[in-house]
């Protein structure tokens, strides 16, 4: 697992430097009190196109961006845990003479900038966002099947949507395209295509097309199509965090993190029908124990054929259900819409078409972050 994307921000008991050449102050007319200090967001441009966003305010700082990606050329292998991340963060912060990211060692409950309630203070930096991914290898030509027989599943009560592409896979709630996910956005997508869509054309601008720069990122993405590397990807958003208690760094177990990723790994695990026939899935669920008997199985394996064909069924019928969660265990959820465009005869996760693996070989020649700045903060 790799961190993707981090957004932090830390509140300190001290008003902050001023680091932009415009500024906003806030003057209480009545007694010319200087209430605050508004600094706009500005940009920190790394080297190969890369950059981290910043804004400062009174006596607040906030760091976003993707800590695995700056001064790099890529991120196909990044930092593994928010401790290897903040430094990246405050060897930039300390460039403009901001003080460092800190690990939290108490928590408070301060009242609001309005008086009007509690809310909650740490003396370290606290995580508004944090995007966890994976690289899994699928094998070299199975990604589009793979990304197509993964849309079928649910995650949660979230329900796949396959991009028109077929390169990406997303879950939002109910399938709306419009507002996204409020706690956890998840996406799967293909890892080579995605390269040659947005990396490869921005470093042959800024390099050439016969540069140094350019042949490595041609060697990655070649290394990604060979491997079949889709990633696996989710943005874990600041109510969630503030739910599962995981906002305040220091103040929680960071291993967390892996588990909550782990779960959403396991989405593929239910795709184990090789066809979409009547025998087929009813010896599945003899073979998985999921029915005791071929009568049984061969009732439930009718429920998926008639789906298939475009019959709809009443959820609050218990027998209806009874069948809907048996098919559930091997990929196939009746609640959904059949789509056939999606729905077709491939093998996946623990068939010998697709042999999923974590355990992608880092090439002895990519360049991974450099090791002064994998310390601990």
């Amino acid at each position: 697992m790799f961190i993707d994307w981090l957004t932090v921000t830390q509140e300190y008991d001290y008003d902050l430097p001023v680091v932009c050449d415009v500024f906003t102050v806030t003057i209480d007319s009545h007694t010319g009190e200087h209430l605050t200090t508004r600094q706009p967001r500005f940009k920190h441009q790394g080297s190969f196109s890369s950059l981290i966003m910043i804004s400062v305010q009174g006596r607040k700082v906030r760091v976003e961006g993707n800590p695995s990606r700056i001064n790099r050329l890529d991120n196909l292998f990044g930092y593994q845990t928010v401790g290897e991340c903040l430094p990246v963060y405050n060897a930039i912060l300390a460039e403009y003479g901001l003080p460092a990211l800190t690990r939290g060692t108490r928590l408070e409950y301060r009242q609001s900038d309005d008086g009007t309630k509690a809310r909650q203070w740490s003396d370290g930096c606290s995580i508004e966002r944090i995007d966890l991914t994976t690289n899994v290898g699928v094998g070299e030509g199975n990604v589009l099947a793979y990304l197509r027989a993964l849309s079928t599943q649910r995650v949660a009560n979230s329900i796949g949507f396959l991009f028109p592409n077929g390169r990406t896979v997303d879950w939002t709630a109910s399938g709306k395209r419009k507002g996204g996910a409020r706690l956890q956005y998840r996406k799967v997508y293909d890892k080579a295509f995605e390269l040659s869509l947005n990396l490869i054309p921005k470093i042959k601008r800024l390099h050439g097309d016969d540069s140094n720069e350019s042949a490595y990122v041609a060697r990655v993405h070649q290394y990604c199509a060979d491997h079949g590397v889709v990633r696996f990807e989710q943005e874990l958003k600041a109510e969630y965090l503030s739910r599962e208690n995981l906002r305040f760094y220091g103040l929680f177990d960071e291993s967390r993190f892996q588990t909550i990723h782990d779960e959403f790994l396991t989405t593929d695990e239910r795709l184990q029908v090789t066809a979409m026939d009547l025998q087929t899935i009813s010896q599945t669920l003899q073979s998985q124990g999921i029915c005791a008997s071929t009568y049984a199985a061969n009732i439930t394996a009718l429920y998926a054929y008639n789906w298939m064909n475009g019959q709809t069924f009443d959820f609050s019928k218990s027998q209806v259900q009874t069948h809907r969660a048996r098919l559930r265990k091997i990929g196939i959820d009746i609640a959904n819409q059949c789509d056939h465009s999606r729905f077709t005869p491939v093998i996946v996760s623990q068939a010998r078409e697709v042999t999923k693996t974590y355990q992608l070989p880092m090439p002895d020649w990519y360049r991974q972050p450099r090791a002064h700045l994998r310390a601990v903060a």
